[in-house]
């Protein structure tokens, strides 16, 4: 009866985890696997931990008190937790679990010393690897020493730290049990840390080996700089030998204490390359036993590798799975998209199903291979073009793949492979009548999508979309549309370089575009405007909006003094922008007109800080500036040698760009205007799913791509499962970062601006709307956190087309992710808005409320601290 508390390692194995905890199973599958060796032991089973927290009932209602807490309300989850601790701390152990521990330590010999280890249910797991958040103690002897540290480790799963950690990843604590991994104390002449891939690039083909003298704790907890090993087929390719100071040594009356390292030793290499390179064998075996690469805690002892933990590493950024053994170079589409944010299943699959060229995906990110493009001459010297103009830092990261001999292969040449890069030849000569005719064909076939599909359900419905998709590329696809994005793209880039070469003048189309024509996301900001005077004479409507808390908030307007006018404004902007909202390329993502809730802080915003008629005056404003340029270039143009040439060539750009520009946004707004006519119709289905039975939540097909979701409207059959392991693998994406260029060995190429022209201290960008202003930075990562004042400038992670209503209330941009013709640099550029984007680390280098300096014209920012930190005043 007692021996279900205790379990041999032997006994246990990796689909033990709710018995055993994560390092507990762990350690079982290793103890299985030839030629590893494990020091043995034996686990404490969470039946024994939930038979003392039956002990004491008031510890139910301090996990339900902490459940409640907000994760940032560090005092009173410090001081509810240390309750939850010494209570188990108090509890005695009973004496049949006791007895049972006991005879597990006689069967291992009971004057040994031991490694006492905490083994939670939730650690160790593919997405979240709780590392170092539960206690472990070293060299315990004794039953009753043992017994005492068992007592301590189920306590630590309510440490500070740990709580902290479940509620940051959404796990209930009242989900969680601990057991308790009681192993046989090793004495190592040297140990550490083996990463079998390399922890900082992602790189799968290069471990990482981490080496000091004695116990590994040393190195832990930061007490000395390790040995460092890199090694890759085989081969020890680089290293690092530290000054190792100190080490940790077992006591022998129990404990462990710092020791001085003779003098003689401290650089000697902890580990010869012979023994690195038989280390990342015994790596690679357990990491294809897992089957995923691995975070390895290791002993060296009397010259054999003793293994002592091993968890996944969760911190890397999965690789696209192709099926072959081929190199691959993966450019990240969320970069370009300005969303870098993880993607639902149903909304990965639409976007490739839409998509113009195959994509991949990983941890719910898409990216394109470009693998072909860069092996033939030609079309690689077109795409590093193309793709430097819009993001150097992804050109750099695909020169520093090629830098690399054999990695891309070298195929004869296949063409230019991309679009013209622009120059001093003037462009080919579109019709300028193209951009309304493209307007109207799109709005047609959009009248047409919806109609059609009113009639459409079940699985006709999936059949219909299946054509609609390609009715939706053959739109984006349309030669005439490529032109037209490509006149303006291509006038920017001519009026950018030859302005510069002839007149000096840096980035002269950011004003010669300001408030082009015919651009629907620049458009869509001003109308927000035009909203707020309505609303704006209307003071209890206004009280009334500084309240709303749901999305019925419109159904209430009309019941105020002014409301049915209100409400009438807001539906009007919501029937023409209400398919829009942040990430809107995923469909899963909740629209405006979804959740019109989203528009009010924005709306109060503008009803704060703006005079009555400001659309139209920003708009007319921005109009004159471009034609002031425009006469100011011309005229300077034609006092130059050959100056008439130059003016008149000058003059054709300008007039192309300010009539092709404001295009450059048509097609994405038609995009999400499909999307969410889908999106609707799926919605649909979905809810018919939940009138059936078969799904608990019409959202939870999100969970599912198109074709699954279609195969279960098709066969009435749900693998719920596969839904939750989808929901907890979203969740887990979130805390990675997607590169922007991968390649297929896993290494995150990030890329350098390598530039030597800006201040000491500033951070570097990409100059993508010219000007410079100074003002207060407001560091928004939620575009409903937004409280802006005017001359504030934003610092975001990425802007798609739904932040522009913001646009108009600020003074600057600066965003870790863009691009030249991405839609915040474009929409930034309509507006007059000094703008740098592609700033790494923004949101976290530039702190809220603090004073920069947006330099716009030359990209980069200055952060204006006095010497003692603090801010300037100006």
């Amino acid at each position: 009866m007692n021996e279900r508390y205790v379990l041999g390692l032997e006994e246990v194995d990796g689909t033990q985890v709710a018995v055993v905890g994560g390092k507990g199973a762990h350690l079982g599958g290793l103890s299985r696997i030839a030629g590893i060796s494990v020091p043995a032991g034996f686990c404490v089973t969470t039946d024994a931990f939930r038979r003392i927290m039956a002990e004491a009932p008031s510890i139910a209602d301090r996990l339900d008190q902490l459940s409640r807490l907000d994760p940032d309300d560090r005092e009173a989850i410090r001081t509810l937790s240390a309750e939850i601790r010494r209570t188990i701390e108090g509890i005695a152990v009973p004496g049949d679990l006791a007895a049972a521990i006991t005879r597990a330590l006689n069967r291992l010999g009971e004057q040994a010393a031991y490694a006492v280890r905490s083994s939670a249910t939730a650690e160790d797991l593919p997405t979240a690897s709780f590392a170092g958040q539960q206690d472990t103690y070293l060299n315990v002897m004794g039953p009753a020493a043992i017994l005492q540290h068992v007592s301590r480790c189920w306590a630590s799963l309510f440490t500070e730290r740990a709580v902290t950690y479940r509620q940051r990843n959404g796990i209930d604590h009242r989900t969680v049990h601990m057991a308790v991994v009681v192993q046989q104390m090793v004495f190592p002449h040297a140990a550490g840390i083996l990463f079998t891939a390399d922890p900082v690039t992602g790189n799968r083909k290069v471990a990482t080996v981490d080496a000091g003298f004695g116990l590994g704790e040393a190195l832990v907890s930061g007490l000395v700089n390790p040995d460092v090993f890199k090694v890759r087929d085989g081969e020890v390719v680089a290293k690092t030998i530290a000054a190792k100071q100190r080490a940790v040594h077992a006591l022998a009356a129990g404990g462990t204490q710092e020791v001085a390292i003779d003098s003689q030793q401290q650089e000697q290499p902890a580990l010869t390359d012979a023994q690195v390179v038989r280390l990342v064998q015994l790596g690679r075996r357990i990491e294809a036993h897992f089957g995923r690469p691995q975070d390895i805690e290791w002993c060296l002892v009397d010259g054999d590798f003793q293994i002592v933990q091993s968890r996944p590493i969760t911190t890397l950024f999965p690789v696209p799975e192709t099926g072959d053994q081929e190199n691959h170079v993966y450019v990240s589409v969320g970069h370009q998209q300005m969303m870098t944010d993880p993607m639902k299943p149903l909304g990965l699959s639409l976007w490739q199903l839409t998509a113009m060229v195959p994509m991949q995906e990983a941890a719910g990110r898409l990216f394109v291979d470009v693998t072909r493009r860069l092996a033939s001459p030609a079309s690689r010297a077109a795409l590093l073009d193309v793709i430097g103009r819009g993001d150097p830092l992804v050109r750099d990261a695909l020169e520093t793949v090629l830098d690399r001999d054999g990695f891309v292969p070298s195929l004869p040449d296949a063409g230019p492979g991309g679009p013209p890069a622009g120059g001093a030849s003037a462009p080919s000569e579109p019709d300028p009548a193209i951009v309304p005719e493209l307007i109207e064909r799109s709005q047609v076939s959009i009248a047409a999508l919806e109609r059609d599909i009113r009639t459409k359900s079940g699985p006709a419905l999936f059949d219909f979309l299946l054509d609609a998709f390609e009715e939706h590329k053959r739109v984006l696809s349309d030669p005439l549309s490529m032109q037209a994005i490509m006149a303006g793209m291509e006038a920017t880039w001519w009026l950018n370089d030859q302005l510069w070469e002839w007149l000096g003048e840096k980035n002269a189309a950011d004003t010669l575009t300001l408030s082009a024509p015919d651009n629907v996301t620049s458009e869509m900001g001003l109308a927000l405007l035009d909203v707020a005077d309505v609303i704006r004479p209307h003071a209890e409507v206004v009280a009334f909006l500084k309240d709303v808390q749901d999305e019925g908030f419109l159904d209430e307007l009309p019941k105020l003094a002014g409301g049915t006018e209100a409400r009438d404004a807001i539906e009007s902007y919501l029937d023409r922008y209400g398919m829009r909202c942040v990430g809107e390329i995923d469909i899963t993502r909740p629209r405006w007109r979804e959740r019109p809730a989203t528009l009010v802080p924005v709306i109060l915003d503008n009803v704060r800080n703006f005079e009555p008629g400001a659309a139209e005056r920003r708009f007319e404003e921005g109009r004159q500036k471009a034609q002031q340029k425009e006469q100011d270039v011309l005229a300077r143009l034609r006092a130059l040698p050959d100056g008439d040439r130059k003016a008149d060539a000058t003059k054709r750009m300008i007039d192309r760009v300010r009539t092709f520009i404001g295009y450059r946004e048509y097609p994405k707004y038609g995009i999400v205007s499909r999307y969410f006519v889908y999106k609707q119709a799926l919605l649909e289905e979905a809810e018919r799913l939940v009138r059936a039975g078969m799904l608990p939540e019409k959202e939870d097909a999100f969970y599912l791509t198109f074709q699954e979701f279609h195969d279960v409207v098709r066969s009435h059959q749900v693998d719920d499962r596969l839904i939750q392991q989808r929901k907890e693998a979203f969740r887990s994406y979130h805390a990675l970062t997607p590169p922007r260029v991968l390649t297929s060995d896993g290494e995150a190429v990030t890329g350098a601006y390598r530039r030597d022209d800006v201040p000491a201290g500033a951070l570097i960008g990409l100059p993508v709307s010219a000007g410079t202003i100074e003002g207060r930075a407001r560091v928004i990562l939620d575009m409903a956190d937004a409280d802006l004042e005017a001359g504030d400038i934003l610092v975001t992670p990425f802007t798609d087309p739904s932040w522009s209503p913001l646009f108009v209330g600020i003074a600057g941009l600066v965003t870790e992710v863009g691009g030249l013709m991405t839609h915040g640099a474009v929409i930034a550029r309509e507006y007059g808005l000094p703008a740098v984007v592609g700033v790494e680390r923004a949101t976290r280098l530039i702190r809220d409320g603090e004073r920069i300096r947006v330099h716009g014209t030359d990209g980069y920012i200055e952060i204006l601290r006095d010497a003692a930190g603090g801010d300037q005043a100006g």
